[in-house]
């Protein structure tokens, strides 16, 4: 884990409350793997704790990291504000990030700000599987993360909830009728507790592994709070150091045990 002030090559916003943040790393952070996260901070925002936020991509060539986020309180509402060539702090790379398989015949599910963390994990999987991908969101402003994707090399479904986008539902629908009719070696998911528990328990009736990125709130990022904390077969466990990517029959309950009071909100 390093500690960094980096510098912000771009912030912008790219629909309502959706921003991404492009940022110089040091050589060191670009070996980051897909599903880790890094805790970001305004240097000049001492109120505010640090946010994490999921990494969106890696540039190596450019050296630069992208995160993709969305503006809810305090903390993120500090993120948006940075401009081109000041520093931000990055802690970091947290976490376990999703292993990394060959040769197999993959699913891929992002769903509303679960997207995010999948644009790095598809660059990582598609050369050497095959792949599809199913995302989701509310609306057409809730999936313009998805301007940022390559979709060469896979295959891709996109649903909305309200139809203008897609096919009118949501990702488990689409989820379900592929594990219906086709066999698959691999699932991945990210996105709210309900939908990722709906994808984890068709995976299992499908006899399928099953990966998921939890997204709970965290206070600290480094196992110092018990903000984090979830039940597993194994125990409890916290999500900001033993995730957030789990093996999907390893949770008990999805939904955090002791909710931190000091990170909600930011």
């Amino acid at each position: 884990m390093y500690l960094r002030d980096c510098i912000v090559k771009e912030n912008s916003c790219v629909a309502a409350c959706y921003y991404k943040m492009v940022v110089e790393i040091p050589e060191e952070l670009l070996e980051s793997e897909p599903g880790q996260f890094f805790m970001l901070k305004s240097l000049q925002d001492s109120f505010s704790l640090r946010r994490p936020i999921s990494i969106h991509q890696v540039n190596k060539k450019e050296r630069t990291m992208q995160f993709y986020y969305e503006v809810k309180g305090r903390g993120t509402k500090s993120l948006s504000a940075f401009q081109e060539g000041e520093s931000i702090s990055l802690q970091g790379p947290l976490g376990h990030g999703f292993t990394l398989v060959k040769d197999k015949k993959i699913i891929v599910v992002g769903g509303g700000m679960g997207m995010a963390p999948m644009k790095y994990l598809l660059d990582a999987l598609k050369e050497e599987n095959e792949v599809t991908f199913i995302a989701g969101g509310k609306n057409q402003e809730a999936i313009e993360i998805l301007d940022s994707f390559s979709f060469q090399k896979l295959r891709a479904y996109i649903t909305t909830d309200d139809g203008s986008v897609g096919m009118k539902g949501n990702v488990v629908m689409k989820l379900k009728e592929l594990l219906e009719s086709f066999s698959y070696d691999q699932i991945y998911v990210c996105g709210p507790h309900g939908m990722m528990l709906a994808a984890a328990e068709i995976a299992q009736k499908k006899g399928v592994s099953c990966e998921i990125s939890l997204e709970n709130r965290m206070a600290c990022g480094v196992k110092a709070c018990v903000g984090c904390s979830i039940e597993t077969v194994e125990g409890m466990k916290k999500v900001c150091h033993d995730g957030p990517v789990f093996d999907s029959k390893m949770i008990v309950n999805y939904e955090p045990e002791k909710k931190s009071t000091i990170c909600c909100g930011n």
